[in-house]
């Protein structure tokens, strides 16, 4: 800028010019005025869209008095399908142009935010790409110097959510190293760790050549959940242009370590347990604060677990262990890792979809899951078909619906839209999309069988695919079987925000109750775990096909295990922020300050059905980070608790003695319901007159009076002694107990519900209840 040279005088009276105008208080800002449609059809001619312009100008000019003045303020004009433009305008001038009857609209151009790993702003940790002074992203410094291991599928290193710009050196307390790797990968100062086990897989498959001496991953599932749990900051992230916005993990400053026991599966199985015990063995050793598996364990007894095992040793060494609940749902007794000391983690939705809806000939239209890259032309209808009907001949009728490969016929399905069938526990969702393109098809409608119902995933399919619950597509069939020539049109896909009810638990999520220690709630919380956008591997297609030739640097994956590494995160925020908290304090933290309400304040639902859900479904509830750094009180556990458990269940000193670090004798007596847990189940109510349980609470907050509210289960009669907890300090213990009495023998059938929450006015410790009637 180049300052003029006015005279002193004329500088002054220009000063004193100023100061004696009215001031204008009029605002300008930038409104959006829609006006409908166009007239000049699809294909507008450069004469067509002149015009449009021309009558922009002219019709903004007539409220301002002139074109030339139209022309100055109008930043946007929409001239191709959308009939309208984008100006800078007074408050005035807006409200006297909505009132002109051509006009549809008049709206402020607000800012919307970009928005990627939503799941964060969706618990709170961000709002609309701010951080609040109360977050715990704020409080606990990002999980600055936390270090987060995953034992999973490996890294991809070169994602930007592995860079470290900004950091620090690393944390003097690693011990870790990063193994030579024939596959180049590179250590830095967020990735610092990575370590591959294989000896497992070795014994299985034989010799293993030089392709598997590496970290890297060629699978894309430790690169997800390892950067949802600790990915730093990456702007701009979308996948096939939706979901755009921020990429960030839990605790983005937190340092990140890779373990890789999971390979290519031989026979079936590519993660073994001996690599996997490996993989905790050197974890431990190397010095994490929180390991993440999101890998399926099994209803195994305790120690015959490597899962079971590995995180047991990693818990008694002060490091959380947090572990995915499986994907087996809605059926009852499905939960996987079941061990006490693990933070079991189910899945729910948040309050974002990716979809694409289904107009049927006759009008009717259904709303599908899709994050499919390819589009179709705006409502032009195509011939549906069935797959059924789409039958190759040498392929029998089942083979076809489902659309397995080579069972269609590429005359009949060229050019339509073809609608296959997906079975229950069947997740060849993309194969099945990848044989309706090989035949042919413009598009896709995927539809659920009666027993996978509600369960439909937004994939990245290779052509436009609407995914479609089971009553949904029930309209499809009934349409199609309703006229001799069905057709269809399949919307672009599109991010929608504020989807209601969230959260859900997820349909897939597995259910309890623990078969293995039924007195052991499990799942113990839920978090996001569907269509997730996070960092993913570039040497494989972003649906797993070998015909996918597309590479994303991030992709949207569904499942428990990307649940599990959002707990993960938390767990890293707590550790930053509460370093001498045991991981069973952090457990507790998480647990006691869970939601079991939606973000209309009713009572979750349970997708499987849409009916109410339950602590068998959601454990404690859904996550709220921010009330955890903040419970008030914590149900603590030890070692020597786990192993008065261990006692309880048969385990003798013999064996106990084997792991525990100093001398120990079972107790005479210790009944399972006494184990300090912050969930209480009673399996067996009716056996005996009354049931018992007791339970301790230690104060982690300020001073204060804690007083008891319960919500019995139907037919359930609750006393807890005392009604009131009072504590004075830090760390103070209190006892209380809890008798339940059945009302009425054998009724409700089943297990019932309820919830005990102590409160002091700000902290709300909250600990569900199943009661099942002997």
């Amino acid at each position: 800028m180049v300052l003029s040279s006015l005279s002193p005088l004329l500088l002054l009276s220009a000063v004193l010019f100023s100061l004696l105008q009215t001031p204008t208080l009029s605002i300008e800002k930038p409104y959006i005025v829609y006006l409908g449609s166009h007239s000049h059809g699809p294909n507008p001619s450069s004469v067509d869209l002149s015009y449009v312009r021309n009558f922009h100008y002219d019709f903004l000019g007539s409220f301002l008095r002139s074109n030339r003045s139209a022309k100055d303020v109008i930043f946007y004009s929409y001239t191709k399908h959308i009939n309208g433009f984008a100006a800078i305008l007074e408050e005035e001038e807006a409200a006297q142009i909505a009132k002109d009857p051509n006009v549809i609209s008049v709206f402020l151009n607000k800012g919307k935010q970009l928005q990627t790993t939503w799941s964060w702003n969706f618990l709170r940790l961000e709002r609309n790409g701010l951080i609040p002074s109360d977050s715990i992203w704020k409080k606990s410094r990002f999980g600055e110097d936390t270090i987060i291991a995953n034992i999973d599928t490996g890294v991809w290193p070169e994602s930007k959510s592995f860079s470290d710009e900004g950091l620090e050196p690393v944390p003097s307390k690693w011990h870790g190293t990063c193994q030579h790797d024939t596959k180049q990968v590179q250590c830095n100062r967020k990735l610092i760790g990575t370590r591959y086990f294989n000896n497992g897989l070795a014994m299985y498959a034989g010799p293993l050549n030089s392709s598997y001496s590496t970290v890297r991953d060629h699978d894309g599932h430790g690169s997800h959940t390892l950067s949802t749990a600790a990915g730093g900051f990456v702007p701009g992230v979308s996948v096939f242009g939706n979901g755009n916005g921020t990429a960030k993990g839990g605790s983005p400053q937190a340092r990140v370590a890779a373990y890789k026991v999971c390979w290519p599966p031989f026979e079936g199985v590519g993660c073994f347990g001996a690599d996997i015990l490996a993989a905790f063995d050197a974890a431990i050793s190397d010095g994490v604060d929180v390991i993440s598996v999101s890998l399926g364990g099994g209803t195994e007894e305790y120690f015959n677990s490597a899962i079971s095992i590995g995180s047991f040793h990693a818990v008694k060494n002060g490091i959380v262990v947090v572990s995915a609940a499986g994907n087996s749902g809605p059926n009852p007794g499905t939960v996987l890792n079941l061990s006490p000391w693990l933070v079991t983690v189910g899945a729910s939705t948040v309050d974002r979809e990716f979809t694409s809806s289904v107009v049927l000939g006759n009008k009717k239209q259904v709303k599908g899951a899709s994050l499919s890259a390819k589009d179709l032309p705006s409502e032009m209808f195509y011939p549906l078909i069935s797959a059924a009907d789409a039958r190759n001949a040498n392929a029998s009728t089942r083979e076809a619906e489902v659309c397995n490969v080579g069972a269609l016929d590429p005359r009949k399905v060229k050019g339509k839209i073809l609608v296959c069938l997906r079975e229950y526990n069947n997740n060849e969702r993309t194969e099945k999309s990848q044989q309706a393109d090989i035949a042919g098809a413009v598009g896709m409608i995927l539809v659920n069988d009666e027993q996978s119902g509600n369960d439909v995933v937004d994939d990245p399919h290779v052509l436009l695919v609407s995914h479609l619950n089971y009553s949904d597509g029930k309209h499809v069939f009934d349409y199609i079987n309703s006229t001799k020539l069905p057709v269809a049109y399949l919307t672009p896909v599109k991010t929608e925000l504020g989807a209601r009810p969230a959260p859900i638990v997820a349909p897939f999520s597995s259910r309890g109750p623990n078969l293995l220690e039924q007195e052991i709630l499990k799942p113990d919380i839920i978090a996001p775990g569907v269509s997730i956008i996070a960092a993913y591997t570039e040497a494989t297609g972003s649906t797993y096909q070998s015909s996918d030739t597309r590479r994303v640097s991030f992709n949207v994956q569904t499942g428990t295990s990307m649940a599990c590494p959002h707990v993960s995160g938390v767990a890293g925020l707590l550790r930053t922020l509460h370093p001498d908290w045991s991981p069973a304090a952090i457990k507790s933290a998480i647990m006691t300050t869970a939601t079991t309400q939606d973000d209309s304040n009713e009572q979750m639902f349970d997708s499987s059905a849409y009916l109410k859900a339950t602590p068998f479904a959601y454990g404690a509830g859904h996550i709220q980070p921010n009330k955890a750094m903040d419970p008030g009180l914590i149900y603590n556990l030890t070692t020597l608790d786990y192993l008065d458990l261990l006692c309880a269940r048969g385990y003798n000193e013999t064996m106990i003695k084997s792991f525990s670090d100093s001398p120990f004798k079972c107790p005479k007596s210790f009944s399972l319901g006494d184990f300090n847990y912050p969930a209480i189940v009673v399996p067996n109510l009716g056996a005996t007159l009354v049931t018992i349980t007791r339970r301790r609470v230690t104060n982690v907050g300020s001073p204060g009076t804690y007083k008891v509210r319960v919500k019995a289960p139907p037919e359930v009669e609750i006393l807890v002694k005392p009604k009131s907890l009072k504590f004075e300090s830090i760390g103070e213990v209190k006892k209380f107990k809890v008798i339940f009495k059945a009302q009425v023998k054998g009724m409700p059938p089943g297990y019932a519900f309820g919830e005990l929450m102590w409160s002091d006015g700000n902290h709300h410790v909250k600990t569900p209840l199943a009661v099942k009637q002997h």
